[in-house]
Order: C-alpha cells, then sequence, then structure tokens
C-alpha cells in the first residue's frame, strides 16, 4: 500500500497558475454550452404550465411558470385523435424499429464478410443510394404500385433500411478480432452461431448507438405519412403534432373552453393556440427525452468503435 503511494507521489505533479486557468476557463465554457442547451427545454416545459395571456404578455427569460395551469394539456388530450395518434406511433416505433435492427444486423453482416464475391462493387451501389434518388414522385408512384399506400407497411417498409446505419455496423463488425471467429468455426458453429454467440455480444455499444437513430427516427417521422397516409385513424403522433404546431387544424376544432376557461377574444384565442403549441412539444418529447439517459452511455463508445476503420 506504501509502495502504491509512492508511485502516486512521485508521478504526481501539482497544478500550476496555467492549469487552474485553463480548468477554469474549461468549466465555465461547458457550464455556458450546457445552459445554453438546457435552457429552451425548460423555457417550453415553463411555458407549457403557464397562464396563456400571461405568457403573451411576457418577454424575455422565463425561469418560473407564470400562474400554473394544466388547461393547454387539456386541450391537447380533449380530442382523442391524439391517444389514437400515440397508439399508432407506438406501433410504428415497436414494429418498424425492430424489422430495421434486422435488416442492418444482417445486411451488415453479410458486407463484413472477407470472402463475399463483389463486396466492393456491391458496397458501391448500396453507398450510391446514400446520395442519389428517384424524386419524390417516381417514389410515391412506385410506393402505390407495390401496396404501400394508406396502410400500417406504408410507415415501416419503406424506411426498414438505413444505408448510413449498415455502413457503421459493418464497419464494426470488421473491427472485431478474426481470432475470435476462426476459434468459433473450429468449434463447429454455423455463421448464424457466429453472429449471434460471438458477434453481437461483442457489438452492444454500436447496436445500441443505431438502435438509438432508429428509434428517434421512427419517433419523428411525419413525411412518409404525410404523404403516403389518408385515414386519420393511422395518423400518428408526429403528424397531428404537425397540424397543431403549423396549420392549428386541432387547436382550432378543441379551443372553446378547458377546465372551466372560457375563450371569449380573439387574443385568448390566440393566446391558447401558442399555449397548445408548447404542450405538443412536450409531449412528443417527453418519450424519447426518458429514453436517452438509458443509452447515453454507448453513444459516443458506439459511433467511435463504428468509425475507426474504414
Amino acid at each position: 500500500m506504501s509502495g502504491r503511494k509512492k508511485l502516486r507521489s512521485r508521478h504526481w505533479k501539482p497544478k500550476t497558475t496555467g492549469d487552474r486557468v485553463f480548468d477554469a476557463m474549461n468549466y465555465t465554457l461547458l457550464t455556458a454550452i450546457t445552459l445554453i442547451c438546457f435552457y429552451p427545454l425548460l423555457h417550453i416545459l415553463l411555458a407549457s404550465v403557464s397562464n396563456p395571456n400571461a405568457l403573451m404578455a411576457h418577454s424575455g427569460i422565463l425561469l418560473k411558470p407564470l400562474g400554473f395551469t394544466l388547461d393547454g394539456y387539456k386541450l391537447v388530450f380533449k380530442d382523442n385523435s391524439l391517444l389514437v395518434g400515440y397508439k399508432n406511433t407506438i406501433i410504428y416505433v415497436g414494429l418498424g424499429t425492430l424489422i430495421n435492427m434486422v435488416m442492418t444486423i444482417m445486411g451488415a453482416f453479410v458486407l463484413s464478410r472477407k470472402d463475399l464475391y463483389f463486396k466492393n462493387f456491391i458496397m458501391i451501389l448500396i453507398t450510391i443510394t446514400m446520395f442519389f434518388g428517384g424524386g419524390l414522385i417516381p417514389w410515391f408512384l412506385l410506393m402505390k404500385d407495390i401496396y404501400l399506400y394508406n396502410n400500417l407497411w406504408a410507415m415501416i417498409l419503406p424506411t426498414a433500411l438505413s444505408t448510413w446505419n449498415i455502413i457503421i455496423l459493418r464497419t464494426s463488425f470488421q473491427a472485431l478480432p478474426a481470432e475470435l471467429e476462426e476459434a468459433a468455426t473450429i468449434d463447429g458453429a454455423s455463421q448464424a452461431a457466429i453472429l449471434v454467440r460471438v458477434i453481437l455480444p461483442l457489438s452492444k455499444a454500436t447496436l445500441a448507438v443505431i438502435f438509438l437513430y432508429y428509434l428517434v427516427g421512427n419517433w419523428n417521422s411525419w413525411f412518409n405519412a404525410m404523404v403516403l397516409l389518408k385515414d386519420r385513424e393511422l395518423f400518428p403522433l408526429q403528424l397531428l403534432m404537425k397540424e397543431i404546431l403549423v396549420a392549428n387544424d386541432s387547436t382550432a376544432t378543441t379551443i372553446g373552453s378547458a377546465g372551466g376557461v372560457v375563450i371569449d377574444s380573439a387574443q385568448s384565442s390566440t393566446a391558447f393556440r401558442e399555449l397548445v403549441k408548447y404542450c405538443a412539444i412536450v409531449v412528443s418529447t417527453v418519450p424519447i427525452l426518458v429514453v436517452y439517459p438509458f443509452l447515453q452511455k454507448y453513444f459516443v463508445k458506439g459511433v467511435y468503435v463504428g468509425s475507426i476503420k474504414g
């Protein structure tokens, strides 16, 4: 024990004035960046529980609710279509992310094989899809021709695979030691067994990052729904949120009275529309904010591992 202390004291050097100044500048800069990133979230949260008229009259930084009220959330959930949108989004995100992960893992595993014929040519074809597309109208006509219009699969199959994610995961698989696969092959393991028992357990960090990419992408997806869905019973949450935030369709039909608050002026109506926008942002953002902390520890490591080998 004393030897360890001596070793530490031998290599330890007291901080100089320059070191302390540098640390102070780092902490100050990082604190400022944290506040800049955190305050918009805090502002939206506080605004969503503020009195709408007081909120409209307020200017500057918001550090506390302006008269606590939940009337905005009551208006948001007054229409059952938002609950249906939540249900649809959960289905799209759950089933879509599962298919995304399966397709990406299988594609990355095949492309990481050293003995794959025409591997470079296949990678060129896959990479081209990142930079060139057929255009919106040909894509829409194709979706209709293959019966991916106005049904559940229209929100899942067109985005079943991401070229960028498959390249990241393929690179991560290639970075694993080849000796592990050789040892498994000698023990009689099949390619499927190598993938499930050797490669995937060693790629948890990258898989977590890919999972998060797909999860957030599916949760925020609204453009495909706007183009491919016409039945409101199939609309995801984000498309309904878009109507509230941009077109104010939902607020126009639901604003009248909420929680005993009667809206009898144009100013109050405008104030409640602004309040509903803040509440809609909170409602659509909270689930992702809840999931992210559990995957954050894998995020930097997974991206780094997936990019160190080309």
